[in-house]
């Protein structure tokens, strides 16, 4: 393992134990340092049910209020434990005193919203059943503009579940996973068919995925993902966007497949590890704007599939910080369309690799710092001199004799590249050229 790899390695660990801003020192004298994590505290909050207010005080009297047509608009519960399945299919707000649970048979779903605009705000979920054909969950919204408020979410297959619910809201709230294998677990939270909906201040560990699908103009803000296996899985959600967030320790960070016109900004992708550990990783995407982010200590940090597929709907990644990845950028192919403005490739393993032998020529790289640089800036004006370039032999080598691709990744092919940067004749294959590299490091705005 080379001395740059165990570094990653070491950083990973330390963030996800410390869950504070990485830093790490590098070879510039400057200090990496992340921004403040968002805050981790949500769930229920104190609260009491004002004077007044009609209070369910046991497990009949609430569902018996809830199926009331003519019941009351607005249901408090006590700081005990309400048992039983419910289903809400009228208009009203269900709000808890802290401590106020909701426990169900462990057969099915334990709370499922089919009326609009409902409200479960300040409860706990736990028990639901463990079928994945009928998707037992916590919380099951189908309806518009339902919202799930200060609520935790344990011991239940699937977190919350929304679909289709447009308009719907999923605030400060906390859903912890089962102990199955990652596999074998539901999503944390689903979005299916909920255009306009708002995911925010959530926190989801050890879940499976949380899931954006079929969905437009999602907006997914300061939430913290930890130790699951997407952080957040985009598909066929155009417009939406993921801002604010920590998404650390997971297989994979961000993962977008066939979304158009995303945005996903200021956010600490961290620790994705493993053969399939990806920060952050695009499908067929156009029209993509990724800025302000930390991609830190992952296998791949970021990685693109013929994204953008448009020259006219380009894709642009802007002052982000790519550090201690042991690949920084992999590339399925050459991209026209894909720009690569004021980055910080910091102390990577390695830059940049196409797959299959290729190259990334037909990227735009302007005004990135490189700390593998090694140019010069005689006027002074914070500019090299000279382009910096990425030559690869490995990837010559492989390409002109497939069976060698066994090796890539290893230390034999790492030993292979040094000596061919070593000795620069050796490497005639070009895999990137940023003309003017900046010689100071780059940080998020």
């Amino acid at each position: 393992m080379t001395s740059r790899k165990a570094t990653a390695l070491a950083v990973a660990a330390v963030v996800a134990a410390c869950a504070v801003g990485v830093r790490a020192h590098g070879r510039s004298g400057e200090d990496l340092a992340g921004p403040t994590p968002p805050l981790d505290d949500a769930g229920p909050v104190e609260q009491r049910a004002p004077a007044g207010a009609w209070v369910a005080e046991d497990a009949k009297a609430l569902s018996d209020a809830i199926a009331d047509r003519d019941g009351p608009s607005e249901i408090w519960l006590r700081p005990r434990t309400y048992r039983g399945d419910l289903v809400v299919g009228r208009t009203v707000a269900i709000r808890g005193e802290r401590g106020a649970v909701l426990e169900g048979t462990g057969t099915g779903t334990v709370l499922t919203v089919t009326a609009p605009d409902a409200w479960i705000d300040n409860v706990v979920v736990r028990r639901s059943g463990r079928k994945h054909t009928e998707e037992d969950a916590g919380i099951k919204a189908k309806a518009p503009r339902v919202r799930v408020t200060n609520v935790a979410v344990e011991d239940a297959l699937f977190g919350v579940t929304l679909g289709p619910c447009p308009g719907c809201v999923v605030e400060h709230t906390h859903v912890r996973g089962t102990e199955d294998d990652v596999e074998l677990r539901g999503d944390g939270i689903k979005l299916w068919e909920s255009s306009d909906s708002v995911v925010r201040r959530c926190v989801m560990e050890d879940s499976r995925d949380l899931v954006v699908w079929y969905s437009r103009r999602v907006l997914l803000e300061d939430n913290t993902v930890r130790r699951s296996r997407y952080g957040s899985h985009f598909m066929y959600a155009h417009d939406s966007a993921v801002r604010g967030s920590r998404i650390e320790s997971n297989t994979v960070g961000i993962f977008v497949m066939y979304s158009n016109r995303l945005r996903v900004t200021h956010n600490v992708l961290v620790g994705a590890r493993g053969p399939a550990g990806v920060g952050i990783g695009f499908k067929e995407s156009d029209g993509v704007d990724v800025e302000d982010n930390w991609i830190v200590a992952n296998t791949i940090g970021t990685y693109l599939d013929r994204t953008p597929r448009s020259i006219d709907a380009p894709v642009a990644f802007d002052h982000n910080v790519l550090a201690l990845n042991d690949v920084a950028l992999r590339l399925h192919s050459s991209e026209d369309g894909l720009t690569f403005r004021a980055n910080d490739f910091h102390q990577n393993v390695t830059d940049a690799e196409v797959e299959g032998g290729g190259d990334a020529l037909g990227v735009a790289f302007e005004g990135n710092h490189w700390t593998d640089y090694e140019g010069y800036d005689l006027d002074g004006d914070g500019v090299g001199d000279v382009a910096f370039e990425v030559k690869q032999l490995s990837a010559e080598l492989t390409s002109s004799r497939p069976v060698l691709q066994f090796f890539a990744g290893t230390g034999a092919m790492g030993v292979v590249d040094a000596v061919a940067h070593a000795v620069p004749v050796l490497a005639a294959h070009r895999v990137l050229v940023d003309p003017r590299p900046s010689m100071l490091p780059r940080r998020p705005r």
